[in-house]
């Protein structure tokens, strides 16, 4: 099938992942359609094709992307030196701030993940877990050195990994608190819950 005079697969081959991150975000995966997307790039519905597979196979590469960007953020970040408080901080901070910057993203990442099928949810849910680790090290690390309190690691990562996500769904800018402040607020409740000693 031709592609349209003047596309370029470099430039549509993201804009088509974009206009399907907005789509999806804003309508949901099973409410838009593969004509959609390719009237928002600007492409023949059948030159869609020659970028993807299928809807199922963008709906993946967008949360697989999101996954790998995540990790990939993660271990260029640089953890304070110290105690596993410290570095429970710094986890905080860095899940708030990298997740603030991709509001699409995140609520497909969350919100789409029973469209996947098995196996493409199987790809995603072994990258969750890999990210959900790095918080149960530092938790296991703070029982070990007494900076740190929780009932269950597991439980307990996954559960301040909501708390810090769902500040997505509620925040916006020019409200009665600053990103920073609320930064500020959930970084101290993190600490709290997950009985942080000085």
């Amino acid at each position: 099938m031709a592609r349209k005079p003047g596309s370029r697969a470099e430039i549509t081959g993201p804009r088509l992942r974009d206009a399907a991150l907005r789509l999806f975000a804003r309508d949901g995966y099973a409410a838009v359609s593969m004509r959609q997307i390719a009237a928002e790039v600007g492409v023949q519905a059948g030159a869609i094709y020659l970028y993807t597979a299928d809807k199922q196979t963008l709906l993946f590469q967008l949360m697989q992307d999101h996954m790998d960007a995540l990790l990939g953020a993660w271990a260029d970040s640089t953890p304070p030196l110290g105690d596993a408080r410290a570095r429970l901080q710094h986890f905080a901070r860095f899940h708030i701030r990298f997740h603030a910057a991709r509001a699409d993203a995140v609520f497909i990442a969350y919100m789409e993940l029973r469209n996947l099928t098995p196996a493409n949810f199987a790809t995603v849910e072994a990258l969750r877990k890999r990210y959900e680790t790095e918080l149960e090290t530092i938790l296991r690390a703070g029982q070990d050195e007494g900076t740190l309190a929780v009932p269950d690691t597991k439980l307990a990562a996954m559960a301040l990994i909501a708390m810090l996500t769902g500040v997505n769904t509620w925040f916006r800018e020019g409200g009665r608190l600053s990103r920073d402040r609320v930064e500020e607020i959930y970084v101290d409740m993190v600490l709290k819950a997950a009985g942080a000693r000085a």
